[in-house]
Protein backbone atom coordinates (compact mmCIF):
# COMPACT_ATOMS: atom_id res chain seq x y z
CA UNK A 1 0.00 0.00 0.00
CA UNK A 2 0.93 3.64 -1.12
CA UNK A 3 0.39 6.67 0.17
CA UNK A 4 -2.45 7.39 -2.25
CA UNK A 5 -3.97 4.15 -1.26
CA UNK A 6 -4.01 4.66 2.23
CA UNK A 7 -5.75 7.94 1.51
CA UNK A 8 -8.19 6.47 0.30
CA UNK A 9 -8.69 4.09 2.80
CA UNK A 10 -8.94 6.34 5.31
CA UNK A 11 -11.07 8.87 3.01
CA UNK A 12 -13.53 5.02 2.60
CA UNK A 13 -13.39 4.49 6.38
CA UNK A 14 -14.21 7.77 7.82
CA UNK A 15 -16.13 9.11 4.76
CA UNK A 16 -13.68 12.28 4.57
CA UNK A 17 -13.32 13.49 1.31
CA UNK A 18 -9.66 12.49 -0.13
CA UNK A 19 -8.49 16.23 0.04
CA UNK A 20 -9.20 15.98 3.92
CA UNK A 21 -8.26 12.50 4.46
CA UNK A 22 -4.61 13.59 2.65
CA UNK A 23 -4.22 16.28 4.88
CA UNK A 24 -4.95 14.27 8.12
CA UNK A 25 -2.14 11.40 7.13
CA UNK A 26 0.46 14.16 6.19
CA UNK A 27 -0.23 15.92 9.60
CA UNK A 28 -0.05 12.42 11.40
CA UNK A 29 3.53 11.57 9.43
CA UNK A 30 4.57 15.26 10.47
CA UNK A 31 3.64 14.90 13.63
CA UNK A 32 5.49 11.84 13.98
CA UNK A 33 8.54 13.40 12.33
CA UNK A 34 8.90 16.33 14.47
CA UNK A 35 8.46 14.44 17.85
CA UNK A 36 11.40 12.10 16.47
CA UNK A 37 13.25 14.98 15.24
CA UNK A 38 12.99 16.51 19.11
CA UNK A 39 14.42 13.56 20.06
CA UNK A 40 10.76 12.00 21.66
CA UNK A 41 9.36 8.77 20.83
CA UNK A 42 6.07 7.71 19.62
CA UNK A 43 3.75 5.26 20.95
CA UNK A 44 0.65 4.11 19.57
CA UNK A 45 -0.85 1.58 22.19
CA UNK A 46 -1.91 -1.73 20.50
CA UNK A 47 0.01 -0.13 17.27
CA UNK A 48 3.90 0.28 17.78
CA UNK A 49 6.55 2.62 19.03
CA UNK A 50 8.42 4.76 16.65
CA UNK A 51 11.89 6.21 18.14
CA UNK A 52 15.23 6.80 17.33
CA UNK A 53 18.27 4.89 17.92
CA UNK A 54 22.00 5.90 17.66
CA UNK A 55 24.48 4.17 15.76
CA UNK A 56 27.57 4.33 16.50
CA UNK A 57 30.92 5.31 14.36
CA UNK A 58 32.90 2.83 13.07
CA UNK A 59 35.05 1.87 10.31
CA UNK A 60 34.08 0.15 7.00
CA UNK A 61 35.94 -1.09 4.09
CA UNK A 62 35.72 -0.07 0.48
CA UNK A 63 34.62 -3.03 -1.36
CA UNK A 64 36.18 -2.14 -5.12
CA UNK A 65 39.77 -1.08 -3.49
CA UNK A 66 39.86 -2.74 -0.01
CA UNK A 67 40.76 0.83 1.74
CA UNK A 68 39.52 1.43 5.33
CA UNK A 69 36.81 4.11 5.78
CA UNK A 70 35.18 5.78 8.45
CA UNK A 71 31.74 5.75 8.87
CA UNK A 72 30.23 8.42 11.20
CA UNK A 73 28.03 7.96 13.81
CA UNK A 74 24.29 8.55 12.86
CA UNK A 75 20.39 8.82 14.37
CA UNK A 76 18.09 6.14 12.50
CA UNK A 77 14.74 5.91 12.60
CA UNK A 78 12.77 2.93 14.66
CA UNK A 79 9.72 1.16 14.53
CA UNK A 80 8.61 -1.14 17.18
CA UNK A 81 5.40 -3.22 16.22
CA UNK A 82 3.04 -3.77 19.70
CA UNK A 83 1.16 -6.91 20.40
CA UNK A 84 -2.01 -5.57 18.23
CA UNK A 85 -0.29 -5.51 15.18
CA UNK A 86 1.73 -8.29 15.48
CA UNK A 87 -1.60 -10.35 16.53
CA UNK A 88 -3.04 -9.46 13.31
CA UNK A 89 -0.17 -9.80 11.03
CA UNK A 90 0.68 -12.93 12.60
CA UNK A 91 -1.21 -16.33 11.23
CA UNK A 92 -1.50 -19.30 13.91
CA UNK A 93 0.07 -22.60 12.59
CA UNK A 94 -2.84 -24.53 12.75
CA UNK A 95 -4.90 -22.00 9.80
CA UNK A 96 -1.54 -22.32 7.82
CA UNK A 97 -1.91 -24.28 4.45
CA UNK A 98 0.37 -27.19 4.71
CA UNK A 99 1.87 -28.59 1.62
CA UNK A 100 1.31 -32.24 0.90
CA UNK A 101 4.32 -34.21 0.52
CA UNK A 102 4.48 -36.41 -2.64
Amino acid sequence: MNKSELVDAVASDTGLTKVQSAEAVDAVINSIQSALKGGDQVSLVGFGTFLVTDRAARVGRNPRTGEEIKIPAAKLPKFRPGKGLKDAVSVPESKKKKKKKK
